[in-house]
């Protein structure tokens, strides 16, 4: 199983992104998929989650700016991020959830205030 994450960058406060992370394997339809971010000198924390029956949780520091979403067909899932602030600085994993957890190798979001 491969993640590829893509869609970080720098963006001033106020901005959006989106970031995308493609599975291989046929594990994806299966899994809970989500995205987790890593700021400088802190612990991982969880951003968004969706489950293979669409069932969604985001984190409290994300709810009404962030939406995650998922294509069975392409094996991606997406991360809408809109409204950015500088504390959601940091590095951006993807995530895929069936028995074992597998991880993309981050994509960096910076933004500027």
């Amino acid at each position: 199983v491969q993640l590829q994450a893509s869609g970080g960058g720098l963006v001033q406060a106020g901005g959006s992104l989106r970031l995308s992370c493609a599975v291989s394997g046929s594990i994806f339809s299966l899994g809970t998929t989500g995205w987790y971010r890593q700021a400088p000198g802190k612990q991982r924390e969880s951003v968004a989650r969706i489950t293979s029956g669409g069932f969604i949780i985001y984190g409290d520091s994300v709810k009404g700016r962030f939406t995650i979403s998922r294509d069975d067909a392409k094996n991606t899932v997406y991360l809408q991020m809109n409204s950015l602030k500088p504390e959601d600085t940091g590095v951006y994993y993807c995530n895929v959830r069936h028995g074992l957890d597998y991880w993309g190798q981050g994509t960096l979001v910076t933004v500027s205030s």
